[in-house]
């Protein structure tokens, strides 16, 4: 099958259409369960969100764009920051609001096409932003690769290390489809690394399987609904723009991967909104936000099987597991230095696709101008910048990290003159 194309619409005959969909389903899973861990948010309602949303993408798309929808890091900081400080459901209704807004730009964009969202978020702003994405959860990582119960915790760096050492060898020298799945075998080796240290010294002993016994097999995942206040939507759609530029770039990249133009047909707005409302259906039902995956372009890249049958095979597998009990119990044991370990891997990869941005589409750093703007917008967002005031009746609105540092970038590039001599000296 390496040398055959199977084709978007082609439907292949179970026997290889459920195994490629399975593929599909360990590319993503890694990942997916990996943002409700960090957040506090249910396992299993993200399954069940990721795979639901993804078939909800496919029909607004009219089944023409082969993508899998599984939770966004974009949105780690604004979902733990709004859940600390409001609770975790003004984050989900943050979210939904989120999702609202990619549909109301979809719309823009349906009667106005892709001119403008290029002067609003050019790639200096757009990579800029993403590397302070990155950076931001870079504490995080470290916490849990170092941190037990009681503290800094030599155990608890070691199984990090462990865990980060095997994400990094499956990355750089696996091939073929295991090079696709580095944080899911990352995982699972960690998790496996943990329980067998813990059978001969007790200070490895973390993962307890009362809970999974316990748990019956089958029952309906456990769904939290959204609350909304000012705070937890303006806190998102800030932090959406960044992700509304992602999407235009995994969009990209799947026509190319594909052969086809996704920006034509169906239409970059038919692609937003599919993304936009599955994010809002995703967060309405308690899970993190959804976004179109890379992990799962390139398993396409890989198979050249591009069929949109097997990306819903996928969907509908993820739903069935997330209903699976025991699966959502058994995903909660995993130590949290194993998610420490990877964690630093993968947070520090959102980071670096920002510097690949930067490079990628030339932005000059001599010019004193994307200079200026990238330095204000790093600064504000790592440093913890914030904007607060109290609106009166106890209610203060507030514009923090990766929100402030997105709407300053924006507001910069478009007051900023372009036509002056803004050359760095050498």
């Amino acid at each position: 099958m390496s040398h055959k194309i199977v084709g978007v619409n082609e439907r292949l005959p179970l026997a290889k259409w459920i195994p490629l969909s399975f593929q599909h389903v360990f590319a993503m899973f890694g990942a997916t369960v990996l943002v409700p861990l960090l957040t506090g948010l249910n396992p299993s309602a993200a399954l069940f969100t990721a795979g639901s949303g993804t078939l909800l993408y496919i029909l607004i798309t009219g089944a023409k764009v082969p993508a899998f929808l599984g939770s966004s890091f974009a949105f780690i900081p604004p979902i733990i920051g709004i859940g600390a400080a409001y609770g975790m459901p003004y984050a989900l209704g943050g979210a939904v609001v989120a999702g609202c807004f990619y549909a109301v730009v979809a719309g823009i964009i349906k009667l106005s096409g892709t001119a403008w969202l290029d002067r609003v978020l050019p790639p200096v702003v757009i990579g800029s932003v993403i590397i302070v994405i990155g950076l931001n959860l870079a504490p995080t990582a470290m916490g849990m690769a170092m941190n037990g119960a009681d503290g800094y915790s030599l155990v608890s760096l070691s199984i990090a290390a462990f865990t980060l050492l095997v994400a990094i060898v499956a990355t750089i020298f696996f091939k073929g489809f295991f090079n696709v799945i580095p944080i899911l075998i990352a995982l699972i080796s960690g998790y496996l690394f943990t329980f067998v240290m813990g059978l001969f010294f007790p200070a490895y002993h973390l993962i307890d399987f009362a809970k999974v016994s316990a748990a019956p097999w089958f029952a309906l995942p456990t769904f939290t609904l959204p609350k909304f206040n000012l705070m937890a939507s303006l806190t998102f759609v800030v932090v959406s723009l960044a992700t509304i530029a992602e999407h235009l770039g995994d969009v990209m990249v799947t026509s190319r991967v594909v052969g086809a133009d996704f920006y034509k047909k169906p239409g970059l707005h038919r692609t937003l909104l599919g993304d936009g409302l599955a994010t809002a259906w995703a967060a309405f039902w308690g899970g993190p936000p959804n976004t179109t995956y890379g992990e799962n372009i390139g398993v396409m890249a890989i198979t050249r099987v591009y069929s949109v049958w097997v990306i819903g095979g996928a969907a509908v597998i993820a739903v069935l597991l997330s209903l699976i009990t025991k699966i959502g119990v058994l995903i909660q044991t995993i130590p949290t230095p194993v998610m420490g370990g990877i964690s630093m891997l993968l947070f520090g990869i959102i980071a670096s696709s920002g510097l690949r941005t930067l490079v990628e589409t030339g932005v000059d750093f001599k010019c004193k101008r994307n200079l200026t703007i990238s330095s204000v917008i790093m600064v504000i967002g790592i440093g913890g910048g914030k904007l607060a005031f109290n609106l009166g009746s106890g209610l203060e609105f507030q514009l923090a990290g990766v929100a402030l540092a997105t709407v300053v970038g924006i507001i910069l590039n478009l007051v900023l003159p372009k036509t002056v001599d803004t050359a760095v000296a050498d």
